[in-house]
């Protein structure tokens, strides 16, 4: 064998050492993707099973109520107390009182001394209530830990309708909602809640007392 022979066969070696290398090389960028995948996953489930639970304490058939804090950055302060109970609710803040029991929303407008009826399909006597409208499905979901409790991070999907990114802080042990910091366009709202309590609402708590607004003037804008 001459010397020719004998560098075309080490060439030949050297580039089969290349390609089980690149192919090592690929094989465990694979396995590192894979385990980030996984671990991204992990935490996806975990964030949602948490967030569900915090929902199921909010909105669930048992009610709950609590009072909040509500600053839309620049626009808009506000500060009361709701109540929830399945697709029935009841709030109060400085301004105005509201029932809604499913179907028929009530709205006191007390400078007014007005009562206005909407759909609960189409309330549009809250005009900063309907930019918060929530389909759970419509988000990616993850979780962090804060100093606080636990950080939820809601991003809406890609084509999906809804408020860009949720920070919903809630606490490590009973996923009770803390603070939420919302985004709808460019704008942050961060709502406060305190006194937070699960259950014991009654479909009576929620029920519109129309007998105590009979000299007020009924605006059906149904």
């Amino acid at each position: 064998m001459n010397l020719n022979e004998k560098l075309v066969i080490l060439q030949l070696e050297n580039n089969k050492m290349k390609v089980k290398l690149r192919i090592l090389w690929c094989l465990m960028l694979i396995v590192s993707f894979q385990d980030v995948c996984a671990e991204e996953s992990a935490n996806a489930r975990q964030a949602r099973r948490i967030f569900n639970s915090a929902y199921a304490q909010v909105f669930g058939e048992q009610g709950a109520s609590l009072h909040y804090d509500v600053n839309i950055t620049g626009i808009y302060k506000t500060d009361g107390t709701i109540w929830y109970k399945g697709k029935k609710s009841k709030f109060e803040d400085a301004k105005m009182n509201s029932w809604n029991d499913g179907t028929t929303v009530y709205t006191i407008k007390r400078k007014k001394h007005e009562v206005e009826i909407h759909s609960a399909k189409n309330n549009k006597s809250d005009k900063y209530s309907q930019k918060f409208k929530f389909e759970p499905e419509n988000y990616n979901y993850s979780i962090a830990e804060d100093p606080e409790g636990l950080m939820l991070t809601l991003k809406v999907k890609k084509g999906k309708k809804g408020m860009k990114e949720i920070h919903a802080l809630v606490g490590r042990k009973d996923y009770h909602p803390i603070r939420l910091r919302i985004k709808i366009a460019f704008i942050w709202t961060t709502i406060m809640v305190s006194d937070f309590k699960s259950g014991g609402i009654t479909d009576d708590m929620l029920r519109f007392p129309s007998e105590k607004y009979k000299s007020y003037k009924f605006v059906d804008k149904r």
